[in-house]
């Protein structure tokens, strides 16, 4: 098998080299490695350096949760002087599914003037932007559309159906996580969302929980492998066939060549 990780955060790894092995042990060949802000983007600039199996594509960028102008600009900075290391821009976002950010206008409008620079980065290098948009689809939606961007994925999409219909329709993608076997919005949205226009993806090190069961496990890239077998069993693919479709997707969205 040979899989790719499209959204991981491998600078927030605690056994990082144990966590790679196992991934190559998986059938992993790929990890895109998003950034959340300057120390992260400098990380993963490094591990890319320093790991050569799986193959490390770096995204950078400041996420919704560390929204600040500043170091926006310096992260910025760094993307322009590493631009032949830079794969995608993210994950960046907005993120109003906290009531003291959704009742906070100033923080909601830190967070738009942050997510809109690295929209504008991303149209002008002609790079993907992987985008978090929880709790603000619509208007995640509407800013990505109206800077200008090309390509985007909305990553771990568990938002409105009709706003995912609208992203899909503008040529957009969507990613499926590990949460897609017990998270009934996540299998609606990927039920809907065509193979042509889905990544999949861990986000480690997220710690998944089945709400009824109380089973969970702590994300490390190799779990690609599980989000690959319950989205095919949802589709009703043959894994194979799934995986050959989301392999491809991958490569053309991030423009990872063979």
């Amino acid at each position: 098998m040979n899989i790719i990780d499209t959204h991981a955060h491998l600078d927030q790894l605690d056994h990082l080299d144990e966590d790679l092995h196992n991934a190559v042990q998986a059938g992993v060949v790929g990890v895109v490695a998003v950034s959340i802000g300057l120390d992260s983007c400098r990380r993963n600039l490094e591990i890319r350096r320093t790991r050569q199996h799986p193959l490390i594509y770096v995204g950078m960028g400041v996420h919704p949760s560390e929204a600040d102008k500043e170091e926006a600009q310096e992260c910025l900075s760094l993307i322009h002087e590493n631009r032949d290391a830079l794969t995608a821009i993210g994950e960046i976002g907005l993120d109003f599914w906290y009531k003291n950010v959704r009742k906070n206008e100033e923080k909601k409008q830190e967070q738009r003037r942050v997510f809109r620079l690295f929209l504008e980065a991303a149209r002008d290098l002609s790079v993907p932007a992987v985008v978090h948009s929880r709790g603000a689809w619509q208007e995640c939606f509407e800013t990505v559309k109206d800077v200008g961007v090309k390509k985007a994925v909305f990553h771990w999409y568990s938002g409105p159906v009709d706003v995912l219909d609208d992203l899909l329709a503008e040529g957009y993608y969507v990613s499926a996580s590990p949460s897609l076997a017990y998270s009934p919005q996540s299998r609606a949205a990927m039920e809907r969302a065509p193979i042509e226009r889905t990544l999949i993806e861990t986000d480690c090190p997220v710690y998944y929980k089945d709400p009824q069961t109380g089973e969970g496990f702590q994300a490390q890239p190799r779990d690609v492998v599980r989000t690959l077998k319950i989205y095919a069993q949802l589709k009703g693919l043959e894994e194979k066939d799934a995986l050959e479709r989301l392999n491809r997707n991958a490569k053309e969205f991030f423009g990872i060549k063979d």
